[in-house]
């Protein structure tokens, strides 16, 4: 399977990463080839392409997506390029895994949607978070019924890389190229996490703030770093949302995304209560899950730590010996892995352009329950 792909920054050094390491560590039928790097600034990638391990690089993605031995197209560019680029591959024949948020709207999710169903092709949006270890085993005891009737879902997404006022305007501070701020961003993860695990949003309603609405015009910046000029412009996307949702199943959900959150660099965090019992799970701490159920012996009741690296736990038996941990990187490896097997093998897949949209749904109305001041069934976007 040949990948070409579209972008070379965070996401594209995350995504090069997996795909280096995703044959050496599962047994696959195709081998993964990194064919093809693309990005606008030729010396950029192709330094990229030489240090990530790519075969050649392009300038211009309509030129790779139109290359014949190029059949996976990664695509991990701003938002705004998301949906031109996808319609170009998905054109040419080719399968597509794309960065979330999948689209700047649900209008134009919808129609990525529709033309990779109608072409045929495979499709992929990488939340990456669902294919952690401990995660996949949040979800095994969930369906097991060992948590009883789902109450509480309550999660949080909290980073603090915007608090210093004079951080420069990089792209994610822009309506149109991010299509969102920390809603966008954060909560995609929250939401996509959320159906994961306990299933469809039924109502939202929601509040944010841009607590710095001028940041300096960007000299240069380079992931969460940036170095600023004198001159300003407008931040036009939340720093902050919050709202809180009804499940179609009657659990109740609150949710906060904020890169204002002091102290907190990546915390993705999600607690679960049910009638059985609890589940806690922090991606600051990503090998661990916490774990109550009340029907321990009382004597022994209690929060207790599940250290998700044994072998009989999805994927980490792929890695190491027990006790010793993965980390952040190793979730894209999991969703590459799980997403080439279903493009050669067939075996099921999520989450798709379908996750990507239900997604894109929640967040829109939350945005409409913003703008209306009350409750919105997400039925309704």
């Amino acid at each position: 399977m040949n990948v070409g792909m579209v972008g070379y920054k965070f996401m594209g050094k995350a995504h090069s990463h997996a795909y280096k390491d995703v044959g050496m560590f599962f047994d696959m039928n195709a081998d993964v080839v990194m064919k093809a790097i693309c990005g606008r600034d030729e010396q950029g990638v192709k330094d990229a392409a030489a240090k990530f391990g790519w075969e050649s690089y392009e300038t211009d993605w309509r030129k790779l997506v139109a290359r014949p031995d190029i059949d996976i197209v990664d695509i991990n560019a701003p938002s705004d390029a998301h949906k031109e680029i996808t319609l170009g591959a998905i054109a040419n024949g080719k399968h597509v895994f794309c960065e979330k948020p999948l689209a700047l709207n649900l209008a134009d999710g919808r129609e990525m949607l529709e033309a990779a169903e109608k072409a045929g092709v495979k499709h992929a949006v990488c939340f990456n978070y669902r294919f952690l270890p401990a995660v996949q085993l949040a979800k095994q005891i969930i369906d097991e019924g060992r948590l009883g009737d789902i109450h509480h879902y309550r999660a949080t997404y909290l980073q603090d890389w915007l608090v210093d006022p004079n951080f420069p305007l990089a792209w994610r501070l822009k309506k149109e190229v991010a299509g969102s701020g920390a809603h966008g961003d954060l909560n995609a993860h929250c939401i996509d996490l959320a159906r994961f695990l306990i299933g469809e949003f039924d109502r939202v309603i929601g509040h944010n703030r841009t607590f710095v609405k001028e940041r300096p015009i960007p000299a240069s910046t380079t992931g969460l770093s940036g170095t600023a000029s004198e001159q300003m412009g407008e931040v036009t996307v939340d720093d902050a949302t919050g709202f809180l949702a009804d499940f179609k199943n009657g659990a109740m959900g609150s949710f906060i995304a904020t890169r204002f959150a002091t102290g907190r660099k990546n915390g993705n965090t999600f607690e679960i209560h049910g009638s059985k019992g609890t589940i806690r799970w922090d991606l600051e701490r990503l090998n661990e899950l916490e774990v109550y159920f009340r029907d321990d012996e009382p004597n022994e009741a209690g929060f207790r730590r599940i250290l998700v690296t044994e072998g009989t736990h999805k994927y980490a038996g792929n890695w190491w010996p027990t006790g010793h941990i993965i980390g952040y990187e190793h979730g894209f490896v999991h969703i590459v892995y799980e997403f080439v097997q279903h493009i050669t093998e067939g075996t099921p897949f999520a989450p798709t352009f379908l996750d990507g949209v239900r997604c894109q749904e929640v967040l829109e109305a939350v945005d409409l329950s913003i703008e209306r001041g009350s409750w919105v069934n997400v039925s309704e976007v």
